[in-house]
């Protein structure tokens, strides 16, 4: 009996066993399965993104009401092409990348020398509140795949309204023919290069005033690549350049095929981003290809943002101006010139080492302002992905400035420096920083060289070939500058800037760019011009707007 009960009781004990490792076991098991098939779906639309020619991208949930284009059905979750703006579901979009063409950057056939080209047609999806070209009346309101839009010139058509003679017809490119680069017009510049001719007369009329946008994916609160997506949907995706990709220097021989004087470049990121471009504008200088050098607009993506500020775009862009203003904005803009000065750094005592020479645009500062950007650049190079944000930018500024004001570790700067303008002299009174200045905004929007504007001093200009030299107390001096509370110390106005650090090591910056430097000479002097775009509806300012009328 006791054997018995002993073998049942195993029995029994063993059975337990089983079915609790059987329920452990299977969600573990279908966990992994579903995270194998997970895998090998990515693995599969990743190389039918690789081998398209659509600029996929994928999404979890669609901003608006979608439809597949193949199916026709409701979709949440899919993928959309950047450039023609197809949207498809998962499970059709293989067939989507057979049935469908995207846009053509470059026509395929040069025969007879085409000059124009028939609308390309995208069904469904069309935007929001928008109307039929043909009957006028709204579009895309029903429940389903239905109208059509044209990938180039932007018009919509009812289902309705559709006719053979609109399918047929020519496109004529709609509000911005004059900045879309044509397919054809690049075909026929291709053929014209292979048979080694450069006069480009005969195409030019169909080029006037081509647009190139170069956006830096990592500037600012991260619109980039929205920004990238919505101007390849407007204009011809090869005039659209991710800079994080691509450098300005390669992205900019698009302009030596394209008509001479006749460009305009939109540099969506800081102002970093615009000196970058404006490097590589004065590459093509150096090259020899003076002809093509391009008017330089800024969509500001940045922190501080102050040229962009002085040409009149603005201190921040947040997306609350459409991309089709952006573009109408750059075609009214005027252009003006920018100056642009060289600054080199020669170390005391280190006469057989090569001085640092930079390129300054913006300022040139030592002291508490250089402070604050090198230690927001050190924190920034540890963990680059807290500094995503423009607000959290500012508060980490503000944080260590108002640690500035505490420690003052720029004190008694005037006893360790000497400044000559133009070779003369300067006596300085107690300073904790310098800055030199050749724009009119300094540290996010503030108008530094005017001060409180209580006083008749000459307003600062970007394109007279002079600097305005302020001096600063400590942090919270410039903290009451930007609010209007005090006035900067103006040391004076100078075609060159001479500064000698004679001992201990100092913080400083150009145009954003910090360091620790020891005992040297700093010498600003003019470098060259860039071609700048002004645009006066976006001004923030009414003094700067009567120094550009002067």
């Amino acid at each position: 009996m006791e054997g018995s009960g002993d073998a049942s009781w195993t029995v029994a004990d063993w059975r337990l066993a089983v079915w609790t490792l059987f329920s452990v076991l299977l969600p573990v098991l279908i966990t992994a399965w579903c995270s194998f098939q997970r895998s090998r779906r990515q693995l599969l639309i990743r190389d039918i993104f690789r081998k398209s020619e659509h600029d996929w991208r994928y999404t979890d949930l669609f901003g608006q009401p979608s439809y597949c284009c193949v199916c026709a059905q409701h979709i949440l979750r899919g993928a959309f092409c950047d450039c023609c703006g197809l949207r498809v579901c998962e499970s059709c979009l293989k067939k989507a990348d057979q049935l469908f063409l995207c846009k053509e950057i470059m026509m395929r056939s040069t025969a007879g020398a085409p000059s124009s080209m028939p609308h390309h047609w995208i069904r469904g999806n069309v935007p929001l509140c928008s109307c039929c070209s043909v009957c006028k009346q709204q579009c895309g309101t029903q429940p389903k795949l239905c109208d059509y839009r044209c990938v180039w010139c932007q018009y919509i058509v009812h289902d309705e309204c559709m006719v053979d003679s609109l399918r047929t017809e020519d496109c004529t490119f709609g509000e911005f023919k004059d900045l879309i680069i044509p397919p054809y017009y690049l075909s026929a510049i291709n053929q014209m290069r292979k048979e080694k001719r450069t006069s480009y007369e005969k195409v030019v009329p169909y080029c006037r005033m081509p647009v190139m946008v170069l956006a830096n994916t990592r500037s600012g609160n991260n619109m980039g690549e929205i920004l990238l997506g919505e101007f390849k949907m407007l204009l011809n995706p090869v005039q659209v350049f991710d800079l994080s990709k691509i450098a300005p220097a390669k992205a900019l021989q698009l302009c030596t095929w394209l008509p001479c004087n006749a460009v305009r470049v939109l540099v969506c990121g800081g102002d970093g981003t615009v000196g970058w471009v404006l490097d590589a504008i004065d590459e093509m200088k150096i090259k020899g290809q003076e002809q093509y050098i391009p008017q330089v607009a800024v969509l500001p993506l940045g922190t501080g943002n102050d040229l962009s500020n002085t040409l009149g775009w603005g201190a921040g862009y947040a997306g609350e101006v459409s991309v089709e203003q952006i573009l109408r904005n750059v075609m009214e803009a005027d252009g003006i010139k920018l100056d642009r000065w060289k600054v080199q750094v020669t170390n005391k005592g280190y006469s057989l080492r090569k001085p640092k020479v930079f390129t300054m645009n913006n300022y040139f500062s030592v002291g508490p302002d250089a402070l604050m950007a090198l230690n927001f650049h050190a924190h920034r190079e540890k963990t680059p992905s807290l500094f995503s944000s423009r607000i959290i930018n500012k508060a980490v500024y503000f944080f260590y400035g108002t640690k500035d004001c505490l420690v003052q570790e720029c004190k008694d700067l005037n006893k360790k420096v000497e400044l000559e303008l133009d070779g003369e002299r300067i006596e300085l009174p107690n300073l904790e920083g310098i800055i030199v200045l050749n724009i009119g905004y300094w540290g996010g929007g503030c108008r530094l060289w005017e001060g409180m504007g209580d006083e008749p001093y000459p307003l600062a200009r970007h394109d007279d070939g002079l600097l305005e030299v302020v001096g600063v107390h400590g942090s919270f001096h410039c903290a009451q500058i930007q609010v209007k509370l005090a006035n900067p110390v103006r040391l004076g106005q100078a075609h060159t800037v001479r500064l000698i650090l004679k001992s201990s090591k100092m913080p400083m910056q150009v145009d954003g760019e910090p360091w620790a430097q020891g005992p040297c000479t700093v010498t600003i002097t003019h470098k060259t011009h860039a071609l700048m775009l002004y645009h006066s509806g976006e001004q923030t300012d009414d003094d700067d707007a009567s120094s550009l009328s002067e």
